[in-house]
C-alpha cells in the first residue's frame, strides 16, 4: 500500500471560538475512528501555531537556528494525517472526508515517494 499525507492548512491567528471549533474537533475525532476502523490510518496530529516554529539550516558550513516559520504567509500547516491507500483516488476520497470535517480549510493530498 502507498502512503499519503493529508495536510490541513489554516490561517494564522487565534483559533475560532468553541461554537465553531467544537463541532470540527468532534468530526475530526469521528473521522480518525473511521480511518482506524477501515485500516487506513497511520498517524495524525495537530501542530502548534507557525509563530512557534524554529528553522534549522546550514549556512557557510555552520548550522543556524532562527525563530518563526520557514516561509512567511497568512496560512500554514495546522495538522496532518498519514494514511495507507491503494491509489490516489482512494486517498482523495479520504481527503474529501477530511475537508468536510474541517469545514472551509483546504486539504492537500500528496503521495510519499517510494513504496
Amino acid at each position: 500500500m502507498k502512503q499519503y499525507v493529508l495536510t490541513i492548512y489554516q490561517g494564522d491567528g487565534p483559533p475560532p471560538g468553541p461554537e465553531i471549533l467544537d463541532p470540527i474537533m468532534r468530526d475530526l475525532g469521528a473521522l480518525d475512528k473511521e480511518m482506524k476502523d477501515a485500516g487506513v490510518w497511520v498517524f495524525s496530529g495537530g501542530l502548534q501555531p507557525a509563530d512557534q516554529a524554529r528553522v534549522v539550516q546550514m549556512r557557510g558550513g555552520e548550522v543556524f537556528s532562527t525563530d518563526g516559520p520557514y516561509t512567511e504567509g497568512k496560512e500554514h500547516i495546522g495538522g496532518f494525517t498519514i494514511i495507507q491507500a491503494p491509489d490516489m483516488e482512494t486517498a482523495l476520497a479520504w481527503g474529501r472526508k477530511l475537508a468536510r470535517a474541517v469545514a472551509l480549510l483546504p486539504v492537500e493530498v500528496r503521495e510519499f515517494q517510494g513504496e
